[in-house]
């Protein structure tokens, strides 16, 4: 298995990954294939993917504000699961962050998403009652 880069061309291979993970995403907001070719020019913003021959198997967004960090979109193939791959992205996207001078990591689970809440506590990142999370959305396919 390989860690890469993610290209432009991944697009529709990244969609099948999150369709079988059945993970989220607004195809007709920021996820659409314009919205992430314009995320993968960005120098903030880092799309990560493992891929299996040519499959990918697992994938990531990292990004920061010059003060914290953020692990995004964390995503692994259910045929995949189990071998260390999320481990392996969380590791990779740390080491990312802190080559960028960040020192705070950070990322957002969802109340339901039990097993991103174990596998984040196990690699040291600490759960926050206290934070109420507020979004302002133009428009709900963002």
């Amino acid at each position: 298995m390989k860690l890469r880069f993610m290209l432009p061309t991944d697009y529709d291979n990244l969609i099948g990954l999150w369709n079988r993970a059945k993970f989220p995403y607004k195809p007709q907001g920021r996820d659409s294939r314009e919205n992430i070719e314009k995320q993968l020019k960005r120098d903030d913003l880092f799309f990560y993917v493992i891929e299996d021959n040519d499959r990918l198997v697992a994938s990531v967004i990292v990004s920061h504000n010059g003060r914290k960090g953020w692990i995004n979109r964390l995503a692994v193939d259910p045929q995949y699961r189990g071998q260390g791959l999320a481990l392996q992205l969380i590791e990779y996207a740390e080491n990312l962050l802190k080559e960028e001078g960040i020192g705070i990591f950070a990322c957002l689970i969802e109340d339901w998403n039990y097993t991103s809440e174990k596998l984040f506590t196990s690699v040291g990142y600490q759960k926050h009652e206290d934070i109420i999370y507020y979004t302002k959305r133009i428009d709900s396919s963002v």
